[in-house]
């Protein structure tokens, strides 16, 4: 551990953000304080353990950016805490956003469920969140089944089967008025603020014919939906105004574990609850106001009020959010915060002596890489792997693991140049990109680089960082005939053998698991969307907005590819066209 105590006399006694940095210049960890001396002294003047211990061990030098307000202070940590993603700062394990029930704001409206909202430009009629993602497609389908809402996402020219069972209108032939639509849509949205009275009078009309015409079968469905409307909304009762809309969240924190849950309520309904639990450094205010931003910023909708403990700097919290931020000292919503922190509790507890458990082996398994490898330290894994549908379409992925523990806002996916043809080529292409932007951005490095492969992978590996002038240790994981990891290949193409029954071993299957997941789920997702998508996904620089603008353009396909280069350019900047242009007169 470093001594600055020379450095540390020289900080100034103002609001601030400051950098950790390790040895190689890389920044390990960003953080604000109200006073940067006092807060920058506490890493270096107290006991350490868990993961403060091993941050302060990894500190070789740090900056700090003196402001004038806290705001500004918060505003900057959160800024460098993008750009930097700093390895020791707060990590969201699920890198997953909650499912939303959307209304659609169409001339024919149109009920779905949605998950990335933040480009939404009317969120109005957009509820939840979901917690439960099995109870909002229930929800979503039962309310699809009782009104008659469009269900196609583009109109068809005659009627569906949808309009033949009556579940539609039949607007793609049928001209309805829009005040039968209106009344549809308040229907709904009543039901979705938490009142079931007009979808239940339905449902006990419908109940009544059915049993009349002798359809018992299609009269007990409709009994069981009731019943699913009662319990639901039973359970999300609590005892609130009608027109409460708000989320709350509490804590506990035990040893070097942070314990979060947070409650949903919207029109004072429990529509229910995240948790979560991670790694501490102690800075308990700094690291709640840190890990509520990223939350929210991940989800793309904000609460319209939001309850926290006494412990957060509400204000701060609320004028960067920009909504109210509240600390409730008596009442019902004091009790539910209680409930909270009695529930992260519950949480912590139930789980700890594993995360204990896993987090010594995860230690003791880094030391044992670190020592077959003849490495000082090992923390941050990268990891990659291809995939292609025979031999077209490469894809490729990159996996972060800190500590043996996945740092999915680190993940990236590549689309690979449609020259290239086979798995060598790809990974090449993939490798050099990926090191090619750490040397122009000075960013972060891993201290190891796994690949899934053997004596050729390393080979291409060690070529693209020898030409990028960069020394980075290379493993590769070797299957054997059965396709099962059978030993490891250092960077000199010696085998080393390791216990399959052993942790080491362990871990580094999850690394080759996931890289494989991650890049085989990216693929699978382009192949999902059709042969156009596909197409024009494999061309970098073209998104989901430039592919709509494209469709909406040019109509189809065979359009796209009729379109001369000067009319690829009225949407395209002259490059991407360009590679467009190229892409489909080739193939």
């Amino acid at each position: 551990m470093k001594d600055f105590k020379e450095k540390l006399a020289l900080v100034p006694t103002k609001p601030g953000s400051y950098q950790m940095k390790d040895k190689e210049g890389i920044i390990i960890y960003v953080g604000k304080a109200k006073n940067l001396q006092r807060r920058l002294r506490s890493y270096f003047t107290r006991t350490l353990t868990g993961k403060t211990k091993s941050l302060v061990e990894s500190i070789d030098d740090f900056e700090y950016i003196v402001t004038s307000s806290e705001l500004e202070s918060l505003i900057l940590e959160i800024t460098l805490i993008k750009k930097y993603n700093p390895k020791y700062n707060i990590l969201l394990k699920d890198d997953k956003s909650y499912p939303y029930i959307e209304l659609t704001n169409e001339t024919y409206p149109r009920l779905r469920i949605v998950r990335n909202i933040k480009r939404k430009k009317n969120k109005n009629h957009i509820y939840g969140p979901y917690p439960n993602v099995s109870a909002a497609r229930k929800t979503v389908n039962m309310i699809n089944r009782i009104y008659p809402l469009r269900k196609c996402e583009h109109l068809p020219k005659t009627p569906c089967l949808y309009y033949h069972i009556s579940e539609c209108l039949g607007y793609c032939s049928k001209k309805i008025e829009k005040e039968r639509i209106d009344n549809i849509s308040k229907e709904i949205i009543t039901f979705l603020k938490g009142d079931s009275t007009h979808i239940e009078e339905k449902i006990k009309e419908e109940m009544k014919k059915s049993s009349e015409a002798l359809n018992y079968e299609k009269a007990l469905e409709l009994k069981n939906m009731l019943e699913d409307i009662e319990i639901t909304l039973k359970k999300q009762k609590i005892d609130l105004n009608k027109n409460a809309n708000f989320d709350l969240i509490n804590y506990h924190q035990d040893k070097n574990y942070l314990s979060i849950e947070l409650f949903f309520v919207r029109e004072g309904l429990l529509y229910g609850r995240h948790k979560d639990i991670l790694q501490t450094l102690g800075n308990i205010d700094e690291e709640l106001i840190e890990y509520i931003i990223k939350y929210y910023e991940k989800q793309g909708l904000l609460p319209k009020e939001l309850y926290v403990p006494k412990d957060i700097d509400y204000k701060l919290l609320g004028e960067y959010l920009n909504i109210k931020v509240s600390v409730p000292y008596r009442g019902k919503i004091k009790s539910l915060l209680d409930l909270a922190s009695i529930n992260a509790k519950e949480n912590l507890e139930n789980i700890e002596e594993s995360l204990e458990k896993d987090e010594k082996a995860r230690k003791k398994a880094l030391k044992e890489l670190a020592s077959i490898l003849k490495l000082e330290k090992i923390s941050r894994i990268e990891s990659f792997d291809n995939s292609h549908l025979f031999g077209t379409y490469y894809v490729g992925g990159m996996v972060v693991f800190d500590d043996f523990l996945p740092n999915k806002d680190l993940y990236r996916k590549y689309k690979i140049s449609t020259k290239v043809k086979d798995d060598l080529a790809a990974m090449k292409e993939v490798l050099y990109r990926r090191y090619f932007k750490v040397i122009m951005e000075e960013s972060y490095k891993p201290d190891l680089i796994v690949l899934d492969g053997g004596q050729n992978q390393i080979q291409v590996c060690k070529e693209i960082l020898k030409s990028l002038n960069l020394a980075i240790p290379v493993i590769g994981l070797v299957k054997d005939n059965k396709h099962r990891t059978n030993h490891l290949l250092n960077e000199n193409l010696e085998e080393i053998k390791i216990e399959s029954t052993s942790n080491l071993f362990l871990y580094l299957s999850k690394i080759q698991e996931e890289v494989h997941r991650f890049a085989i789920t990216y693929h699978r997702n382009i192949k999902s969307k059709g042969l156009l998508v596909s197409t024009l996904d494999m061309i970098p620089g073209i998104g989901e907005v430039r592919r709509k603008e494209l469709l909406k353009k040019f109509g189809s396909f065979k359009k796209i590819k009729e379109a001369s280069l000067e009319e690829l350019e009225e949407i395209l900047n002259k490059e991407t066209a360009k590679k467009l242009f190229d892409y489909l007169r080739n193939n």
